[in-house]
């Protein structure tokens, strides 16, 4: 009776254990399963990426180069002054001028139609400089040497160096000088700003390489010319921040007691702009080469373009 009740509780326990069991495993099965979850797949696209802004446009630095420029002749007039100047963008072709547009004898500044012609005609022969035309030039060039350039200037003809360059450049308003002096040759600053912008792009007739000499030198100028007169005003003084090759002129006296001066040449690291200016002044030269850099100044404040 012991022995079967024993096996009758033992077989309770092992009916319990499993009902236990079974219940168990039916509450884990309760606890996790349920209704599935729907899942939406989308599928991959390209996706486009955000559009950025178009840049915006740089600024002109001629935008109100204009204003700035009748200021500057406003005040070289109230000090007897008259300047005559045009700039040119080349990127832009952009062109701001002013001043009597009327021919003036350009006194140095001759001496770039006379390193043009001499290189023109030895690019035709196909020769080159020699040691001692090509010091010649670099004195002329750099620092104005009167003799080196009268020396080229018998060389070429005379005159027919001035012919031959308005024939290469077109240049409308530039003449060969009456008398045969180098220095009075007449142009204007519209016409040797063409001249620059035509030698720089080739479209004159000089080879690039004969070109490079020319402006190459005109980077290279010295503070003072051959004959010690200063030669850094204008352009040089007022554009100090810029990379600049310059050729300038003076003489005494034009259409009575004036001071003639001219300041021409590239400016910039990309001989972006081409300057030429001029002014008559009845004051002694360390006034007039004054005038003139402060007429830049004002057009250019901050001796930058």
């Amino acid at each position: 009776m012991r022995r079967r009740r024993s096996m009758i509780l033992s077989t309770v326990a092992v009916l319990a254990a499993a009902l236990l069991l079974s219940a168990s495993s039916i509450g884990l099965k309760a606890h996790w399963a349920g209704p599935p979850k729907q899942v939406t797949l989308l599928a991959a696209g390209p996706t486009a990426a955000p559009q950025a802004p178009p840049p915006a446009p740089l600024p002109d630095p001629t935008a109100d180069l204009d204003v700035r420029a009748r200021k500057a002749a406003a005040d070289a007039a109230r000090n007897g002054a008259d300047i005559t100047f045009t700039v040119l963008d080349r990127r832009t072709g952009r062109v701001v001028s002013g001043g009597d547009p009327a021919p003036f004898p350009i006194a140095s500044v001759a001496k770039l139609f006379i390193a043009d012609d001499l290189l023109m005609g030895l690019s035709r022969r196909n020769a080159q400089l020699n040691r001692e035309d090509r010091r010649g030039l670099e004195i002329m060039l750099r620092s104005s040497d009167d003799f080196q350039a009268n020396d080229f200037w018998v060389q070429g003809g005379r005159n027919e160096v001035i012919e031959r360059i308005v024939t290469r450049y077109k240049l409308a308003s530039t003449t060969a000088p009456y008398n045969g002096d180098w220095w009075n040759t007449m142009s204007t600053t519209a016409d040797l700003v063409r001249y620059y912008d035509m030698l720089l792009d080739g479209t004159g007739g000089l080879p690039s390489a004969q070109a490079d000499i020319i402006i190459s030198n005109l980077a290279a100028s010295t503070p003072l010319g051959i004959d010690g007169y200063p030669q850094r005003f204008g352009i040089p003084d007022a554009l100090y921040a810029e990379p600049v090759a310059v050729k300038q002129g003076w003489m005494c006296c034009w259409n009575g007691p004036n001071q003639l001066h001219m300041s021409t040449g590239v400016v910039g690291a990309d001989r972006r702009y081409v300057i030429a200016i001029g002014s008559m002044q009845p004051v002694d030269e360390a006034a007039a080469r004054d005038t003139l850099t402060r007429a830049l100044k004002t057009m250019f404040p901050g001796g930058s373009i």
